[in-house]
């Protein structure tokens, strides 16, 4: 029975009046967007409430809102949670007659289609796969070309190998290779096993990233390997198997699969955009993504990978207060002409690629100024193990600020799309008084904490707390300005325990590092990795603290063009202050860090994270150094996320700093 209730309401903080739809979990949210257009078309400027009433409500396809559902600025449309009500959009399906059998597994059959991910009490489940943690090594591979694709063969150790060749054709064509590749990750299915090797057919390695002996490799959809709890197998027959972790009963955890990939379609016209529309109290969950049979080709920062929620040709969108939780994609993607919309105050986590996107990487797209702030957006790649936290494309004047961006297998914060100098559209961004962290658990390379690429003229990175960026092998950075960065000033950040640097840059032109805090890099503190003709960076009246190894290495060595002076520096060891292979004095008597200060800066107890001052700054004041709130980094300030921020995913919990 349809139970909309739709009446007029007078809206006390200003002069119109809003029209209320109630909703309850067994009604059809599109017959409320149908009442909402009808009521539109007669009061054009009434705001409009969809309120939906506690409980769960299951979608099979996408929600899609577009021009017609337009409110306007003193009329929005406003689709939102009843006060103190939890209302969930669930993309899942429930599964029901599970057997429960004595050495802990359940098994159920299940009709429909085919998914590749699955939560159980509320929490993850892992497709059965080999290893448990980490991967397995390739130890070489071979390629051959074929007509308009090619052929990889993967050598493998014998202790990987052998999960593959005790399977059938049947089984051996559902398993699924996962590879890690520097800052890359491929997904294929499995053409034949011979010998010490597999084969697999797609597209071309890149010359830049090729699979190679430092590769890994997880096989993943592996009946052998349903081996520990958490994990579970669909058999091509239909019969799921589940190991349940200690305490879960079926009886109290509902186990639920992904039907619908896409939660949230918000879809407009370049001449016809959907305006002041607001989501508000919504979570969206168990929103999954199936491999195509031609699998998934490497992608910097997974950028083809779509979101839970959608928007295209947008303005002033609001999405406020809600949660993506369970995801096979990106939480949120503002994509193709979006300007001035906002997530603010959400939660997004348990994703399967990263959390939030804005822009296109095609440049033209007409996306810009547009706000993400005081969001907890964490715990992702768990598909799409090289997707961001937050990633700008091509995309201007922007805003990522007080956020807690974290538990990342690649990058925190990505900004721009352009390798080189070529005009780009990622200027003006301000990436502000975010909390990064825990972002590479040793699975990738060639990551930082935030990441620019190409020319961005007035992109400020000022206030961050990054640390703890792990790499698996080389470019673990806390700030790092890859190929062409320009035009970047990066001030009052705070960076510790990195693999291999605070500061990076690759290549670029006129960035400005100013009155920053680096600390205990593990390899050295900051790197420089190519000399240009032109001025490369500023590094002026920064703070950096150490335990081991050169201050400053990388390729470009003593050759390239930077300023650096009036600035503080402490190896805590006594060691060589060694810049480029350099002897300090040496490193001076080449025209740097003349007016430098090498000093204690006087920390309360950096070891611990606290960097603080125990004589008020007095030492740093000797070089000019503004003591900056690095506590406030994050969403810590706000009451309403206390704790919440501080929640580790299970995976994480072991892992050590670098």
């Amino acid at each position: 029975m349809f139970r909309i209730f739709v009446f007029t309401a007078l809206v006390l903080a200003g002069p119109c009046h809003a029209a209320i739809i109630h909703l309850q979990p067994a009604d059809k949210i599109t017959d409320a967007l149908a009442k909402a257009r009808e009521i539109r078309r007669e009061r054009p400027d009434e705001a409009i409430d969809i309120i939906f009433e506690e409980g769960v409500y299951r979608l099979t396809d996408a929600l899609r809102l577009g021009p017609e559902d337009s409110g306007t600025e003193k009329g929005p449309l406003r689709l939102k949670a009843k006060d103190g009500a939890k209302v969930v959009i669930s993309g899942g399906r429930r599964i029901a007659g599970i057997t429960v059998f004595p050495f802990g597994g359940w098994q159920a059959k299940v009709e429909g289609p085919r998914f590749e991910q699955l939560w159980v009490g509320g929490r993850r489940a892992v497709r059965a796969r080999e290893p448990n943690t980490g991967f397995f090594r390739m130890k070489g591979v071979k390629e051959e070309k074929l007509e308009g694709k090619a052929r990889q063969t993967v050598e493998m150790p014998e202790d990987a190998i052998r999960w593959l060749r005790r399977l059938d054709a049947m089984a051996l064509e559902k398993v699924q290779m996962l590879a890690y590749h520097k800052w890359d990750n491929t997904r294929r299915f499995i053409e034949k096993v011979e010998g010490s090797s597999f084969s697999t057919v797609g597209e071309e390695m890149k010359s830049w990233n090729r699979w190679d002996a430092k590769s890994g490799l997880v096989f993943e959809n592996l009946q052998a390997g349903l081996d520990q709890p958490g994990e579970w197998f669909l058999s091509p027959e239909g019969v799921l198997t589940y190991l349940a972790r200690p305490g879960e009963d079926p009886a109290s955890s509902e186990i639920i699969a992904p039907v619908a990939e896409r939660l949230l379609v918000i879809d407009g016209r370049p001449n016809a955009k959907v305006k002041h529309v607001e989501i508000r109290g919504l979570v969206f969950e168990h929103a999954g993504w199936t491999c195509p049979p031609a699998g998934f080709e490497p992608s910097q920062a997974a950028a083809p990978v779509e979101a839970v929620i959608q928007i295209d040709e947008a303005e002033q969108v609001t999405i406020e207060n809600c949660e993506v939780n369970g995801s096979g994609l990106y939480g949120v993607w503002f994509r193709r002409g979006c300007v001035d919309c906002r997530l603010i105050h959400s939660r997004l986590r348990d994703l399967g690629a990263g959390g939030v996107r804005i822009g296109t990487m095609e440049p033209g797209k007409g996306t810009g100024r547009n706000v993400i702030e005081d969001c907890i957006i964490q715990d992702g790649g768990k598909v799409f193990p090289c997707a961001v936290g937050v990633w700008i494309g091509s995309s201007g004047d922007n805003r990522v600020r007080r956020n807690d961006i974290g538990y990342f297998p690649y990058t925190g914060v990505s900004v721009g799309w352009r390798w080189g100098y070529d005009a780009s559209e990622a200027k003006r961004n301000a990436i502000e008084d975010n909390h990064i962290h825990h972002i590479g658990n040793g699975l990738l390379s060639d990551m930082g904490g935030i990441y620019t690429l190409g020319p961005s003229e007035g992109t400020v990175l000022r206030g961050n707390r990054i640390h703890d960026i792990v790499s698996y092998d080389y470019g673990g950075w806390g700030l790092y300005n890859d190929e062409g960065s320009t035009g970047i000033l990066l001030e009052n950040n705070l960076v510790y325990r990195t693999t291999t640097g605070g500061y990076h840059q690759h290549y670029g032109k006129e960035n400005v590092i100013r009155n920053n805090i680096f600390a205990f890099a593990r390899d050295q503190q900051l790197q420089f990795s190519r000399a240009e003709d032109h001025l490369s960076f500023r590094f002026t009246g920064n703070i950096v603290l150490w335990d081991k190894g050169p201050l400053w290495n990388g390729g470009a060595q003593a050759k390239g063009k930077i300023e650096s002076d009036g600035n503080l520096y402490w190896r805590t060891d006594g060691g060589e202050i060694d810049c480029f292979g350099k002897k300090f004095a040496d490193w001076q008597a080449a025209g740097h860090d003349g007016k430098s200060v090498v000093a204690d800066p006087g920390f309360v107890d950096p070891a611990a994270g606290d960097f603080r001052f125990k004589d008020a700054g007095a030492t740093a004041a000797k070089i000019g150094f503004k003591p900056f709130a690095f506590q406030a980094a994050g969403v810590g300030g706000d009451a309403r996320w206390k704790g919440i921020a501080d929640e580790i995913p299970a995976e994480w919990k072991a892992l050590t700093p670098p």
